[in-house]
């Protein structure tokens, strides 16, 4: 989609790696072919095949499986580059590269030797979100921060960096993102009052390139008082330090565990930052910027070129982590260059994504309650800011006060499962979560590698609803509104999958992938794989053939309570009672299901 312009613009003859990395550029134009996470760099996950199609995806069959020998949650997908796939497991991370000529046979395995005292230190599940290829490297972000590039065609390490540190409760459950000669690298660990970063690193060496964090002096943020903008304006000088009190940045948590996309055009990476520490708001007076934030970043120096903060001074643990989707579409009548990224919060946000203009936010499920809107009137003193409802104020109900009826709950109207967007529909495909919430928050101090969360929580189904927990609906990012919604038993925590065959692919919690017409959401096939799906579906080619593959296995945050045997219906940070009902329909697991036509 994005690219084909960017292709055509600088074209692939004479690049050198400091300008482009043609090699991914090149290989995500192929359809037959997957090289990252994110399917592109614009983080559409939509694919060009259509051999699988609306007219005969019923007809589908499992066509081979492979175990992956890890039980938890399975998220992210595998990768095809040629004639081989390659999968990863949740900890301890084992990359495994398949024949795709010999039934699956494994090429080579890779096992890394971790420390298992950092399942603990994990917040919510085990999950890894993926691998990358590039520059003939498979690259590897294990659970304990360790970026690690493997040959691709033997499996051996060419080098290895340490991202975090597990005992200040620093960990990893991303994927990360080649741009030109780097690897963008985040981390995990806002539970613990780690302080999150953003990080580049040498993809030939393993070099740190350029660090920059989420909070604190702009030198150490990699923004620029004068030329860093959010909505329009300059941030001007300490625009962090100047939002926490005291210290607190220095445990400001700020968290960078979500996905990446880049714009080679603009030649500007996006992602967003998780919540602030505590989850008690009361210890931590202020916007706390720029946790919640989204940022638009030079991939070769890090500097911030625009800035802006979904929900400040966040009151319920609203990461603002999930995906930033680049698409061109008009608004208004005049073509924009968009993002649009589907906040935990709710509030659905399109976005200028070269200068950061805020065109449309909207509830993206009627049952959003904790804000009224954000605030669209340019000369207001609250523009581009949620208006919350008191009722729903964490903050203003107080210390030691069940504030109840929160909607959505913490993990969000959509978590981390990515959405897809379609060219051909104009349509955005979304998992959420019908869920809601009672926080009550209290007081904790700061220990190094503790757990520092300071809230108990509750979630159960939206009330007054179809009384189940998710929904799979279509969006139209251009007016704010829901095209099509179709109702889940259970929270939709598997990322979609739109083709040119008109068709959406996504799995359940309860373990169906199932496919529905682009236009309409009909479900048109469905097929219960032997555990959970919390993965992200994919698609290639392989002999002229089309796959569809996906891994099951439950976990994640919805799943903690089956993944880690929890029980009490507070553990988890409150999932583990929201979704007690889940072991009645699934069971752990750890498989690759691959589907294709009938002949």
């Amino acid at each position: 989609m994005r690219a084909h312009g960017v292709l055509a613009a600088v074209g692939l003859v004479g690049m050198s790696p400091a300008l482009a990395n043609d090699e991914v550029m090149k290989l995500t134009q192929d359809p037959n072919q997957q090289v990252l996470q994110t399917v592109d760099y614009a983080n559409t996950r939509y694919s060009k095949l259509d051999q699988i199609n609306g007219s005969n995806v019923n007809k589908l069959k499992v066509a081979w499986t492979f175990s992956t020998g890890v039980l938890r949650g399975h998220e992210g997908s595998p990768l095809v580059i040629g004639d081989v796939m390659y999968v990863h497991t949740p900890f301890p991370n084992i990359v495994y590269a398949l024949d795709l000529n010999g039934d699956g046979k494994i090429i080579w395995k890779y096992e890394p030797k971790q420390d298992p005292n950092v399942i603990p230190v994990m917040c919510c599940d085990t999950v890894n979100r993926g691998l990358a290829y590039a520059d003939g490297k498979i690259f590897l972000h294990q659970a304990d921060t360790t970026l690690v590039a493997l040959d691709a065609k033997t499996g051996k390490e060419a080098w290895k960096v340490v991202n975090g540190d597990p005992k200040k409760g620093e960990t990893n459950t991303a994927t990360v993102l080649p741009v030109k000669d780097k690897i963008i690298v985040g981390v995990s660990g806002g539970e613990y009052g780690a302080r999150c970063h953003v990080t580049a690193y040498d993809m030939k060496t393993g070099k740190q390139a350029w660090r920059a964090y989420s909070m604190g002096p702009d030198e150490e943020m990699l923004i620029d008082p004068a030329t860093t903008t959010e909505l329009g304006k300059p941030v001007g000088k300490d625009s962090s330090l100047k939002t926490w009190q005291g210290d607190q940045w220095k445990t400001g948590g700020g968290c960078t565990w979500g996905w990446y996309s880049y714009d080679p055009q603009a030649n500007l990476v996006y992602y967003g930052s998780g919540n602030p520490s505590t989850w008690n708001p009361k210890q931590r007076p202020g916007d706390n910027k720029w946790s919640m934030t989204i940022f638009a970043r030079n991939p070769e120096t890090g500097m911030a070129k625009w800035v802006y903060q979904m929900t400040p001074h966040d009151e319920w643990d609203y990461d603002g982590v999930n995906e930033m989707i680049l698409a061109d579409q008009p608004i208004n009548g005049q073509d924009r260059k968009l993002l649009v990224h589907f906040d935990r919060n709710g509030f659905a946000y399109t976005l200028d994504r070269i200068n950061g203009e805020l065109l449309v936010a909207e509830k993206y499920d009627p049952a959003v309650n904790w804000a009224t809107k954000v605030d669209m009137d340019k000369s207001s003193k609250t523009y581009g800011r949620p208006l919350v409802v008191s009722r729903y104020s964490t903050e203003q109900n107080g210390e030691d006060v069940n504030t109840k009826g929160i909607c959505p709950a913490a993990l969000g109207t959509k978590d981390q499962q990515p959405a897809a967007f379609s060219p051909k529909t104009g349509l955005f495909y979304v998992p959420t979560n019908h869920v809601c919430m009672d926080y009550e928050p209290f007081r904790v101090s700061y220990t190094p590698g503790q757990p520092y969360v300071g809230a108990t929580l509750a979630m159960y189904p939206a009330p007054n609803s179809h009384g189940g927990m998710g929904n799979f609906i279509a969006w139209d990012a251009r007016t704010g509104k829901i095209a099509w919604s179709n109702k889940e038993l259970f929270s939709v925590w598997s990322g979609a999958l739109a083709t040119a065959g008109d068709i959406v692919f996504y799995g359940t919690l309860e373990g169906y992938l199932k496919a529905v017409d682009s236009k309409t959401g009909r479900e048109l096939f469905k097929f219960k794989t032997p555990s959970g799906i919390i993965g992200n579906v994919m698609t290639y080619t392989h002999n002229g053939k089309q796959y569809v593959g996906v891994l099951s296995g439950v976990g994640g945050w919805a799943g903690i309570g089956l993944a880690a045997g929890l029980t009490d219906p507070s553990a988890g940070l409150g999932a583990v009672g929201g979704y007690a009902a889940l072991a009645n329909y699934t069971a752990l697991g750890g498989q690759l299901t691959v589907f294709t036509l009938a002949d």
